[in-house]
């Protein structure tokens, strides 16, 4: 069982993750937050802790930061969004239990301090902006990191939140070059 308490859009989302495993959840209702939900969140991470665990879409990542922003000290869990595919539907309850597992086992926790290990030059340097496949070796890169697909600017954030380290960065570009 997680320690935490994991925050995910719907009832849809919480029946998967039950499949996967034992643990207490939150719904945010999606984006409109039901009254007294923000609170339970708040309530949630003074006790036991917050993961952030929403869908790998447009939706899902302004519910993410809407969260961040307001109950500070969240860890995050990114699905990719292949795996949470099914039908041209993208969400949290189309993944496997091992998806979401996998997914769990990447938590990150956002800095409040604001870091700038990485930079512009980093993503040029390594192909993650300014080529034709720079899209793909993000959301591969990504995925290695636990921290998810971003665009550019929303990846080189994360790099920067997320508490990755140069080795570890490099490492996994490496596993992306010899893949």
């Amino acid at each position: 069982m997680i320690k935490e308490i994991i925050v995910v859009e719907g009832r849809d989302d919480v029946t998967a993750v039950k499949r996967a495993l034992d643990a207490e959840l939150i719904t945010t209702g999606g984006f409109g937050f039901p009254k007294g939900t923000m609170e339970r969140i708040k309530s949630a991470q003074e006790r036991r802790g917050v993961i952030i665990f929403t869908d790998p879409d447009f939706a899902g990542e302004k519910i993410r930061k809407k969260i961040a922003a307001e109950v500070p000290g969240c860890k995050h869990a990114f699905l990719p969004r292949e795996e949470a595919k099914k039908d041209g539907d993208i969400g949290i309850e189309n993944a496997t239990p091992k998806s979401i597992i996998a997914a769990l086992e990447k938590v990150r926790t956002e800095s409040t301090d604001k870091r700038d290990e990485f930079k512009q030059v980093d993503l040029i340097r390594n192909g993650l902006i300014g080529n034709e496949d720079a899209s793909f070796r993000r959301d591969e890169l990504g995925k290695i990191l636990g921290i998810g697909y971003g665009n550019a600017k929303q990846f080189l954030n994360r790099l920067n939140n997320y508490g990755v380290n140069r080795e570890e960065f490099e490492v996994a570009l490496n596993k992306i070059e010899l893949s």
